[in-house]
């Protein structure tokens, strides 16, 4: 019987160090499973690679031997031993799986809770896949749900309204106070050629700014980023110059003292007849000096004013998850409804067809012991034995048929356990694990070979490096010692 496993890491278990060496492009991903293809049974994955995770997405036959060998792999491909990557990895099976899953594709496990690009970059996954063949009738109705419900979840809550970066919110600022409520045209004065400078800069010039970079210390450095964003650059000492044309002033060098005085500002601010200025200081310490906030025309924030905003609109999204959560667990139901029904018929048909053969073993066991019954008697046992194991298999029959919840899958691996019933067949006879027959729609993996085994996508063998062997060796080793 096949599982759904999830395996990975990302930026709440692992450094920016340790999962860039998991990473897995697209080139590296289509390597890293033909090789775990050789390794172990896996019917189906997905890799998902961003800068903040690596997870794969699989259908195993053996959660427990395919979660080692992934493990054994992935340390080999950081250079590490298995016992120092263990703790930051994390696995997932089936409803849990999922769950986390469609987390992720709503933005909830997300560094910025809400975030949008993850919907997009998991859809990316799902089409590499896709064209590489290596999904079946599990995945693909655990990535459409996943990416359906990550859409439902942007439509019915605000969980991605309100911004949490300070370029993305100097820009909303900014916004805000134009008149005009655009930044089209807006010509906006940048001191200071940093990394703060340049984010916000860039956040700027994409709502429409024309981005003026005014050097503090490197001229170069101001040229070469008006060139990246289509802006121009000026020398410090032409500042008071570019406070009289400026819409918006951004402030953010590593200076121990002030550049713009409360003084200075007024001088400028009675030049601009009337014309307002936002500025917006972004230093620490600060660029600007506070008590220019005084000064008719002009608006002035700081980095904690910014960061208030951003507090708000962290309380508001964290507010909008809650309401997330209840639309994935709503979602997940339907899932494991699903899932779970793939599971119960096939688990009823084994369970009465072990029965069967029990109460037929017996009366086959008994036969010379009734040398005076007549063939009705033996018709007689027979239904007896019969109508014993329907009547004891009924109440169990019509409670699993009416399981509905996220356990249902658990509970009928369990009875399988239990009751010693094979995994030759899955999916409710709809699928083999030989791949006789498939759901419609099922894509073949890898041309006419299964994607499992010790078979590549164009049929030939292929043994697992050396290094890995012993890699899963070790896994295998600190397994047995958790135990």
């Amino acid at each position: 019987m096949s599982e759904i496993l999830a395996i990975g890491i990302s930026h709440k278990t692992a450094p920016v160090e340790l999962r860039e060496r998991l990473a897995l492009p697209e080139a590296r991903a289509a390597e890293f499973l033909r090789d775990l293809r050789g390794a172990t049974e896996i019917h189906e994955a997905v890799a998902i690679s961003t800068c903040n995770r690596t997870e794969l997405y699989l259908v195993v036959g053996d959660p427990v031997e395919a979660e080692s060998t992934v493990l054994a792999m992935l340390s080999s491909q950081a250079g590490i031993r298995p016992i120092a990557l263990a703790p930051a990895i994390y696995s997932h099976r089936n409803c849990d799986a999922a769950r986390h899953l469609y987390r992720v594709t709503a933005g909830l496990d997300s560094m910025i809770v809400g975030e949008a690009e993850i919907q997009g970059q998991v859809k990316r996954a799902y089409d590499w896949a896709l064209r590489k063949e290596t999904v079946g009738p599990l995945t693909n109705r655990l990535f459409k749900a996943a990416l359906a419900t990550g859409k439902r979840v942007r439509r019915e809550t605000a969980i991605g309204e309100r911004q949490l970066s300070l370029p993305a919110v100097a820009v909303t600022l900014a916004r805000e106070q134009l008149r005009t409520g655009t930044l089209e045209g807006c010509e906006v004065a940048v001191v200071g050629t940093g990394e703060t400078g340049e984010l916000t800069a860039r956040a700027l010039a994409d709502a429409g700014a024309r981005p003026l970079f005014v050097a503090t210390r490197r001229r170069d450095r101001a040229i070469e980023l008006a060139r990246r964003y289509g802006g121009r650059s000026v020398s410090f000492d032409e500042l008071p110059q570019v406070l009289l044309r400026a819409d918006i002033v951004l402030a953010a060098t590593a200076s121990p003292h002030l550049l713009l005085e409360a003084r200075e500002l007024a001088e400028v601010m009675s030049e601009r007849r009337g014309r307002p200025l936002m500025v917006i200081d972004l230093a620490v310490p600060r660029d600007v000096d506070s008590s220019c906030a005084q000064l008719a025309g002009v608006s002035l924030y700081d980095i904690d004013d910014l960061q208030a905003v951003i507090a708000r609109n962290r309380s508001v999204r964290q507010a909008e998850a809650r309401k997330a959560e209840g639309i994935l667990e709503e979602e997940i139901q339907h899932f494991a409804a699903w899932l779970g029904s793939l599971e119960v018929l096939p688990t009823l048909a084994a369970l009465r067809a072990r029965a069967t053969s029990i109460a037929e073993q017996v009366v086959r066991e008994n036969d010379g012991k009734w040398e005076s019954a007549s063939p009705r008697d033996l018709d007689r046992v027979e239904a007896v034995a019969s109508a014993i194991v329907n009547r004891l298999l009924h109440d169990p029959t019509v409670r699993m048929k009416e399981l509905r919840d996220d356990r249902v899958h658990a509970r009928m691996a369990l009875v399988r356990d239990l009751f010693g019933l094979g995994g030759e067949e899955r999916f409710g006879g709809e699928e083999r694990l030989g791949g006789e027959e498939r759901f419609e729609g099922e894509e073949r993996f890898g041309g006419k070979e299964r994607f499992g085994g010790k078979e590549r996508l164009g049929g030939e063998t292929e043994t697992p490096a050396t290094s890995t062997g012993a890699q899963l060796a070790e896994v295998r080793a600190l397994q047995q010692r958790r135990r």
